[in-house]
């Protein structure tokens, strides 16, 4: 496993970090698969879990809290989010503050998390949503600010909105702010115009997440490909969506060098950018840890390779089924 900087923390986190939304929020979860899968990861060097109490109502944070307690002599890096108060996914720009991040509701949900996690601080606290026209709101400043006096927290981090990557900029300026989460893939570039150079400029970690373009870049969707009712993707891939998705996958399919798969060389254009402090797979199964931490070697791709991958970006914008 190799190691980044995690930005002005100082902290040294595995590249190939663990996203928990699976555990909690998608069919076919299952806690004793779950614990497997972690307990592999912890042994092969992962030290960076992303989690949220919005992931199963705290379920998620739960499952953490579990594995932190079976590794007391491990340092593992906790990072969690708080739901916006509106329990709206994504946050809209007629949205104010005082409607996802009251003060008071920042710090009651970041009790439930440590209450959840069974710590006394959080590593990375997280805005589950993001405005950037709240930036300057002293009243989450001061909130923020509250819980690393009191220890409660460590950092605090925006995830930013699916495919809004530059809806954030103001905020990191504020000096509050030491993550910000983003979807990043061989699609999804666009955090490669603005927002990776300011997080560099300004020393903030970046969290690469959405990997593999939630399954479509593991070229094992299809166009007959159906998701239970219960199932949120079921809802994200609407027909005009999932086609679209298969078939921009299927372009890829013929760049994929022999002996790789297409999951591997889309974790590898994400840990090919130095920018990118971690990216964090859904893990469920123990063969999907083993061949994702497998990506974290260093190589990276041929630059020949990454130049081919350029030209798949795909630039997308919001609507009603994207979440």
């Amino acid at each position: 496993m190799e190691y980044r900087r995690f930005g002005r923390t100082g902290w040294q986190v595995s590249e190939v970090g663990y996203g928990m939304w699976g555990m909690a929020g998608w069919t076919g979860s299952d806690d004793q698969q779950s614990n497997r899968s972690l307990n592999m990861a912890v042994e092969g060097g992962c030290n960076f879990f992303d989690t949220a109490w919005g992931y199963g109502k705290g379920k998620s944070e739960q499952i953490l809290g579990r594995l932190l307690r079976r590794n007391p002599d491990k340092r593992l890096y906790v990072a969690t989010k708080i739901p916006p108060k509106n329990m709206k996914w994504p946050s809209k720009a007629s949205y104010k503050l005082e409607d996802c991040f009251p003060a008071d509701h920042i710090i009651s949900y970041t009790e439930k998390s440590l209450q959840n996690l069974g710590v006394e601080t959080i590593d990375l606290q997280q805005f589950h949503v993001w405005e950037d026209s709240w930036a300057e709101q002293e009243e989450w400043q001061r909130a923020v600010e509250k819980l690393k006096a009191v220890g409660k927290i460590q950092h605090m981090g925006v995830s930013v909105n699916r495919w809004e990557p530059d809806n954030v900029l103001q905020t990191l300026r504020t000096g509050h702010i030491s993550s910000v989460q983003v979807i990043y893939n061989i699609f999804d570039q666009a955090p490669e115009d603005r927002l990776f150079p300011l997080c560099s400029e300004l020393d903030i970690a970046t969290i690469a997440r959405v990997p593999f373009d939630e399954g479509t870049l593991t070229g094992t969707f299809s166009t007959e490909t159906t998701f239970p009712k219960d199932d949120w993707r079921s809802t994200y891939f609407v027909p005009e969506n999932l086609k679209a998705s298969v078939d921009h996958a299927d372009r890829l399919k013929p760049l994929v060098p022999t002996g790789m798969t297409m999951a591997e060389m889309a974790l590898r254009f994400i840990l090919s950018n130095p920018d990118v402090s971690t990216t964090i797979p859904g893990m469920r199964k123990a063969h999907h840890v083993q061949a994702n931490l497998q990506a974290s070697d260093g190589k990276g791709l041929p630059d020949e390779l990454l130049a081919q991958l350029k030209s798949h970006r795909w630039d997308r914008k919001p609507t009603e089924w994207s979440q």
